[in-house]
């Protein structure tokens, strides 16, 4: 019997807190990684996220409600705005996870077309399960559109996933 497979979620964590504000309500974490478990069997959520020491108490939520953080530095434009582009950590751990683990299936929680070869990828493995865009259809990058792979929005689940 073939065990079971993993899997596992890559979310890019900016990008999730700003697609969601953009919509207009904000997000319960807790019940959205109940919803990753129940609609995919995540095992493991990856969270990428910019780390800012004044975000303690976020961070600890978060890693309660069973997300495992994956932290960037933060460096600041000329404008004193932080900045932690966590691309490239969260490509780098999907390609390791799918390396690794054969057996293994993925959700990309984004809008951003940069992610686009890494869905490719996933794709011609058989790992990719859906793209979860925080981003309403309309503003989801064209590039992970073209892909073909199955998307999910977010908008579409506000009712189960919206803070009380």
């Amino acid at each position: 019997m073939r065990p079971k497979p993993n899997t596992y979620a890559y979310i890019d964590g900016a990008n999730l807190y700003r697609g969601v504000k953009s919509l207009g309500w904000e997000m319960d974490y807790a019940r959205f990684r109940r919803w990753l478990s129940d609609k995919y069997g995540i095992s493991c959520a990856y969270l990428f996220i910019g780390y800012l020491s004044k975000n303690r108490d976020l961070y600890t939520y978060l890693q309660k409600s069973g997300f495992t953080l994956v932290f960037k530095d933060v460096i600041y434009d000329g404008k004193g705005k932080a900045k932690g582009n966590c691309d490239a950590d969260l490509i780098v751990q999907a390609m390791r996870d799918s390396f690794e683990n054969k057996d293994t299936s993925a959700v990309l929680v984004s809008s951003d077309g940069d992610y686009r070869p890494l869905v490719e990828f996933l794709q011609e493995k058989g790992q990719l399960k859906d793209i979860v865009s925080p981003a309403p259809a309309k503003k989801c990058s064209i590039l992970l559109k073209r892909t073909k792979a199955p998307i999910v929005y977010i908008e579409d689940q506000k009712n189960i996933l919206e803070t009380r």
